[in-house]
This record gives C-alpha cells, structure tokens and sequence, in this order.
C-alpha cells in the first residue's frame, strides 16, 4: 500500500496526486480539493484472497476496487479530478473515469475484519446520506457427508467466442448454421504450405473483454501449439497462448440475490482456435466431421478458484455474459456452443480454504476434477453437486479423488469419465513457429478503452440515480443489453418508475407468454412511450392503458390514433361523473346506508361508476365525487 496523506485542510486550488494499491490494482487518483467538504465512509468488507497477491498479508486485509465502490453509488460526473486504472507495471489499462467532485483517501484505520477508508468530497448539501458500500461475502456451500461437513471449491474456464465475420487465422466465415464444412478455408483444413494470418480483429476483440474486467493487458503476447490429436482438429495441434496470454489478472463481482457480493478473480484470458465437431449419432457404423467451427476465435478466461458453491457458478457466469454481451465480444449463445464452461471442482473440510488463502498452497483443497463443455446454468449447478458428492463418497470411503476430466449426463444424473487430466506438458507446448510474439501498442489499447460502452454495474447505477428505481428494477432492466436500451427510449423524457413499471409488468409479461425476444417485440419502444405519455395526461387511464397495449401489441398503430379513434379517451368532465354517481346511490339506498357505516364500502361505488362509463371516467375524480356525495372524509 503506498503512502497515504493524512487527512489535513486544504486550499480550494490545491492538486495532489495519490497512489493507492487496492485489489491488485494501484488507482491513480489527481483531485481538485474544495474548502467546503465532508467526510464519509466507505466500508469494505475484508477479504484475504488478494491479500497474498498484494504482499500485503502482513497487514491482514483486502478490498474490491476503488472502481467498484465509486460505480456502485453512482458517483459520476466530476466537476474536477479523475480516477484511472493502472496496471502494477504503471502501464494505463483501463479508461479514465469520472468521480464525484474530488475525492480524498486518508490512512486506512485497523479495524476486526473491516478495512475503513475516509472520503472527503466537496458537497454543497451536508445533510447527504451515509455512502454504505459494504457487502458481504456469501457463506460456502456445504454438504453433509456420513463423517463429516464438507466445503466446494470452485474454478471456471470459459470459453467465450469472439464475435467476428472471420476466423482467428483465416478469412472463413464464422457464421452459425451453415451447410457443413461449408466456412473451411485451407488454413482451417490444414492444407499444406498454408501459413496462418492473424486477424486484427479478434485481437481487438479480446483487448476489449480484458478492460471490460478491469484486467491487466499484455502489450507482449505469443501464440503456443498445443499438440493433440483429433479427427475433428485437423492441423493435429491447437494454436493457444500457455505463456504469455493477452489479458492478465482481472476480476467480476458477482452480486447474489440475497444481497451478498463474490469478487472472483480472473486469472487470465487468453485466444485460442476451436475445434470442429465430431457428430456420431447420423450413422450406425461412422461417424463425420464438420469443420466449420475450426479456426473460429475462443477466449478463454480462467477464473481463480473463488467460487464456493453451485449457485455462485451459475451467477458467475450470467454475470460474466452480461459484461460480454454489453461489451459486444461475444453473443453469449449458450446452445449453439457460442459460451461454455468447463468446472473445475473440488472439496475441502472446512477451515482448509482459509488455509489455502492464506498460503496459496492447494495441497490443502482437495484433488479436482473438470467437467468438460458445460452450456446451460441448470446443468451447471446440478453437475456441480453431483460431482461433489462423488468425490465426498470416494474420500469417506478411504479413497482418493484421481485429477480427471468427466463428462456430466443429465439423465442419469452423473458424472463419468473421460479421460485423465492432463498437464501441460502432455500437450508439449512450443512456441508457434509460424507466428511472430504479438506486439500491440498502449495507444491503441486506450483508444479501445476510450470507445469502451456503459457497462452493467454503471448502467444499473445510473438508472437508479437518473430515473429513480429500485435496485431490482434496476438490476432487472439492466440484466440484458437490448432490454435496457430498450427501456432507456422509453424512459427518456418520461418518469423512470412509470415507464419501468410498464416495460417489467406489460411487455416483459406478454413476451415471455409468447416467448418472444424483446429484439423481436411487436411493440417499439416509441409506442410504449406513447401509451405511458397519454396516461401521463390522463387522457386515458391505467386500466384503459392495458386495453390499448393489447391493441398496439396485436394489431399495431400509433397508440394516440387508435385512442381517437376508437374513443377510448376517459372522462374527465367532472358533470358527466357526477351525473352517474347521482344514478347509482339513487338506485342504492341500503347499499348507501351501509358505506356510510363502513367507509370502506365506498369503492363500490366507485367499481359502479367505473362500469356504467365502461371504464373511461377519471378514476381519482370518481373517487373524490363519491365520497363528496356519500359525506365520507
């Protein structure tokens, strides 16, 4: 941790520049500092894994993100001053971003397993509110075994394909459904004399992924053969990057539904070929090969082994295609092979993570095992628990687990073998003879950041701040890129609760009835705007509001016409009302005499009146007359 100021009076022009090293990064931050002020905390729950990454073990104590916690808040749009990432080389990876109106970092206080920082920001409002950023860990999965309680131990490696016209190392198309070996060009059926070009684009690609999740990027790459063989990898080596990959250490916080967070680190991201695919079940007696997907760019991130239980996983990856699709790298299409996982999982008694965390020694986790091609987040949590109860039915046995990959079957409900775990030097890496180390420059790694889009976390932030949602609302409309670009044209220039209410309620409603794709949604965003406008107006009310959706969604048109035109405007002259509910208590004397005894009753009434005008009258006008003439306060 470098040396941080301590808190003092400073002059309303004054400038320093502070380094301060938390979660693996070292966050430059030059602020502007103001002579009105005031000072908040922010909390960061202590957690131990980078602490050891850090060399600050010593000190017993680690953070999530300066980023994270300024972006959880909101905290955008600075008068003066910005926040940058960078990386422990010094090198800038990662765009600048904007704070709140200057902030300053004193000394951390010690404190039982809490990290305590003091912001002082310029504020010109000293009654604002408490900034609580604290979150807590979840707690591990734990299962029961016949002797004793027992922990899992989770790592992913996602194989994310990037999202390009052309192949990693040819010019094939990568397009999804074409006739079979239709997209193989003669680098990709390894045509002899055929040397490999890169593709500027998948680089491009992969760069971005690695902003996206705050990550070291190499400037210095190399490309490795990994030597197998297969019928379905022609070349009889897969082209990769063992040693010296693109991206570097970054992280994902993972949020939980009941409101705890996992920071899970990523190791590394590297690009590597795809196989074809082997297809044995069109005949008895052989099987084919397609090479279409051969040659098509993968990035494979490989987490840290932070995750604690099937759930976290399944969140892990949801959260991580989120980032992907908000990024544009990758489409994330689970069942046409375009994101997959393999697991790896192990066990441990408990007390032993912590051991590890402390050491970084795995000799005190259990022995793993990968589950290979995973691509659906319910088999993913249900191979996670079957395989953890393989192996805590193996040690309790007196067994030991063998480091294997296996194969998880959904209908059995089990996990098999497939073949024992390789290490790396089974695939005899060597460097790539046919390509030269990648060499990319740090300018044009910050013009890819520059151009980086709102990611989730800062989406979700800021629809809380600018239309005033609730954190669900807001994690709802967010959870998908074109669900909140959608939402973010209806809402604009409208009230945010009002337009969030009718895109989750409505339209997400009748979609997943007809399961439909809000990208495929009869009803454009300028039309919901349109009937969330007209009852703004009150030219039509809520109720009518849902007739007139039914009506755009089915049948189409400008919401405005259809409600001229069909004369579905509610009444709002206040004699017409008043007219019908003169009618309705004079039909209703004992009904009258019991609403006056139970004001409750009143809304009787009021449904009466609702009927008779066939649902057109201003609802709070027919609620008002009714009690006017019923004498109920």
């Amino acid at each position: 941790m470098s040396d941080l100021p301590d808190r003092k009076a400073r002059g309303p022009t004054e400038r320093q520049s502070l380094d301060i090293r938390i979660g693996g990064w070292r966050t430059r931050c030059d602020t502007q500092y103001q002579t009105f002020r005031l000072e908040q905390w922010l909390r960061v729950k202590r957690t131990n894994e980078v602490a050891q990454r850090d060399g600050l073990r010593d000190r017993g104590f680690k953070t999530v993100s300066v980023m994270r916690l300024l972006r959880c808040k909101g905290l955008y749009e600075a008068t003066c001053g910005h926040l940058c990432f960078v990386n422990l080389h010094g090198q800038h990876c990662g765009p600048y971003k904007r704070v709140t109106e200057g902030v300053q970092w004193s000394r951390p206080l010690a404190a039982t397993n809490v990290l305590f920082y003091t912001a002082t920001r310029a504020c010109n409002q000293p009654g604002d509110p408490m900034l609580d950023l604290t979150f807590d860990t979840p707690k591990p999965k734990v299962i029961a075994g016949a002797k004793h309680d027992w922990e899992l131990v989770i790592g992913m490696e996602v194989h994310a394909q990037v999202s390009s016209n052309a192949k990693l190392f040819s010019g094939a198309s990568t397009k999804f459904g074409n006739e079979p070996n239709a997209n193989v060009a003669f680098v990709d059926a390894a045509m002899p004399g055929m040397l490999p070009v890169i593709n500027e684009y998948c680089v491009e690609q992969a760069v971005r992924t690695g902003l996206g999740l705050k990550a070291q990027i190499n400037l210095s790459s190399a490309f490795d053969r990994k030597n197998y063989f297969y019928p379905d990898l022609p070349q009889g080596y897969q082209i990769s990057q063992l040693y010296h990959p693109i991206v570097g250490e970054g992280e994902v916080l993972v949020e939980l539904g009941d409101g705890t967070a996992r920071l899970v680190r990523v190791e590394r991201i590297h690009m590597e070929q795809d196989a074809g695919k082997s297809i044995h079940d069109m005949d008895p007696n052989m099987s084919f090969v397609d090479l279409n997907r051969t040659g098509v760019c993968l990035m494979e991130i490989v987490s840290r082994p932070d995750i604690r239980g099937p759930e976290e996983a399944a969140a892990y990856i949801t959260k991580l295609r989120q980032i992907l699709r908000y990024l544009g790298t990758c489409d994330g299409n689970m069942q046409n092979g375009n994101l997959r996982a393999d697991v790896n999982v192990s066990i441990c008694r408990p007390g032993q993570y912590e051991k590890y965390q402390e050491t970084q020694d795995f000799s005190h986790l259990g022995t793993r095992c990968e589950i290979k091609n995973m691509n659906s987040m319910r088999f993913i949590q249900q191979a996670i628990d079957v395989e953890a109860r393989r192996q805590i039915a193996i040690v309790e046995a007196g067994g030991t687990v063998d480091q294997e990959t296996r194969l998880y079957d959904p209908d059995k409900g089990e996990t098999r073998s497939m073949r024992s775990k390789e290490e790396a030097h089974d695939y005899r890496y060597f460097p790539d003879p046919d390509l030269l180390p990648l060499e990319i420059e740090q300018a044009w790694v910050d013009d890819i950041a520059a151009a980086l889009p709102e990611l989730p976390d800062d989406k979700k932030a800021r629809f809380i701040k600018d239309f005033g949602l609730t954190d669900y609302d807001a994690s709802v409309l967010t959870a998908d890129v074109d669900t909140a670009g959608y939402f973010e044209e209806v809402a604009q220039g409208r009230d945010g609760k009002q337009a969030a209410n009718w895109v989750i309620n409505e339209l997400f409603g009748r979609l997943k009835k007809d399961d439909t794709d809000i990208s495929d949604s009869p009803v454009s965003p300028a039309q919901l705007g349109g009937i969330v406008d007209l009852i703004a107006s009150d030219a039509i009310s809520g109720k009518i509001g849902k007739d007139l959706f039914e009506i755009v969604y089915t049948e189409g048109g400008n919401p405005a016409d259809i409600v001229e035109a069909r004369g579905m405007k509610q009444v709002t002259d206040t004699g017409a009302i008043e007219t019908a509910v003169d009618d309705i208590i004079a039909a209703n004397p004992a009904q009258v005499e019991k609403a006056k005894a139970n004001p409750k009753l009143a809304g009787w009434f009021v449904g009466q009146v609702m009927k008779a005008t066939g649902g057109k009258a201003n609802p709070k006008a027919v609620n008002e007359i009714v009690a006017q003439k019923l004498s109920i306060d």
